[in-house]
């Protein structure tokens, strides 16, 4: 062979049976081949196993997906692109014209638009409520044949917490599919709840560094079996090199998870005390009014929470500013420490009533907890509320 032949066509190493690599390699490939065309009809029917083309699976995203639904205690997940990927692939795999979908003003800002704006144009009808609004939730399915019930919890960005429970029940009596989106509590958490999907960022916790972007869908295989092929089509394929980051992100999940939620819980007890601030939003804090049924429900109660400033958004925006070592950006669970000023937590969508509903005031500012040292960042936060005025 000619060298610019070679070039493409190296030669191959066998790694023995007895000698496996510690780390699985990143199978950074498209395509994969069998020997006979045989082979190749038989896995294209479904009679063996094997891979063919990256945006059907690959065996880099495929362990990604194994670990992922082992840990939310289900069988079988989709990873994808993006977060957003997985929340509207989802949408749209399991709904047509015609069908209602129950959604929720305390929901994640892209999955309220998609349900009311794009599935709207496709003839899907839905209903918008309060997450805490159980006996509306009740009179809805009741009245209204439902496809499908997407909510969150806890949720972004003053960590209500759903009563798991009480709206799997609920759902499962009038026939409607249960979609959660776990972003806040992680993979590790609510597994034990009569959930049909599990709705994942994996930009989050999972990867935990602020460094990859990739979304998951878990639920039984069945279900699952059903969504990929909608999925496949529309092709917003997780990289394998970016499955390789969140699967290695992974082994220090637990380790990340436990202790940024006990650094936010030492702030949000400071903040409790601040005489700047009118209440602070979350779950492990027992003046939350559902520290109680987040305490049945959780193991742990994530890094997320908020705090209502007296003096409105124009000091949050002094307090942002003023913080050293917070960045100011979107996205949470990463190593480092986020915040979220008054003027960046967008509701836009909502009226009046919808946003009072909701919990965000004017003051609203939203933090994530990294893995800083929590009396720096106690130090940090008290001269940003000092300068805030």
């Amino acid at each position: 062979m000619e060298k610019s032949t070679r070039l493409n066509h190296p030669p191959e190493v066998t790694v023995p049976a007895d000698n496996r690599p510690v780390v699985a390699p990143i199978h950074q490939s498209v395509k994969f081949e069998f020997d006979t065309v045989a082979e190749t009809v038989r896995f294209q029917r479904g009679e063996r196993p094997g891979f063919h083309y990256l945006r059907s699976s690959n065996p880099t995203t495929r362990q990604l997906e194994l670990t992922l639904a082992g840990l939310q205690g289900r069988a079988d997940c989709i990873v994808c692109a993006s977060g957003v990927a997985a929340i509207n692939g989802a949408l749209f795999a399991l709904t047509r014209q015609g069908d209602h979908v129950l959604c929720f003003i305390e929901s994640y800002g892209p999955t309220r638009h998609f349900v009311r704006s794009n599935l709207a144009r496709f003839g899907v009808r839905h209903t918008l409520l309060s997450i805490e609004d159980l006996g509306g939730v009740e009179q809805v399915l009741a009245s209204t044949p439902t496809r499908l019930v997407i909510f969150e919890s806890p949720t972004n960005p003053v960590s209500k917490i759903a009563d798991l429970a009480a709206l799997c029940a609920v759902a499962r009596r009038h026939g409607a599919l249960t979609l959660l989106d776990n972003t806040f509590a992680g993979p590790h958490q609510h597994g034990q709840y009569d959930i049909d999907l599990y709705l994942h960022s994996l930009t989050k916790f999972a990867a935990g560094h602020g460094d990859v972007m990739g979304g998951a869908v878990i639920g039984n295989a069945e279900l699952i079996g059903r969504m990929r092929a909608e999925f496949t089509l529309l092709g917003a394929v997780l990289d394998p090199h970016a499955a390789f980051l969140v699967q290695r992100g992974l082994k220090t999940y637990f380790v990340r998870f436990r202790e940024q939620s006990a650094s936010a819980q030492r702030i949000a007890e400071y903040l409790l005390t601040h005489p700047a601030i009118a209440r602070v939003q979350y779950p492990g804090l027992a003046s939350h009014p559902q520290h109680e049924l987040a305490r049945r429900q959780m193991s742990e109660f994530g890094s997320v929470l908020s705090f209502e400033l007296r003096c409105g958004a124009e000091a949050g925006g002094r307090f942002a500013e003023a913080l050293q070592l917070f960045a100011m950006a979107a996205s949470l669970g990463a190593t480092d420490s986020l915040v979220l000023p008054p003027q960046m937590i967008g509701a836009r969508d909502l009226n009046a009533e919808q946003l009072r509903l909701s919990g965000i005031g004017p003051g609203t500012v939203r933090l994530s907890i990294g893995l800083e040292d929590s009396a720096d960042l106690l130090a940090d936060l008290a001269q940003a509320l000092a300068a805030a005025g």
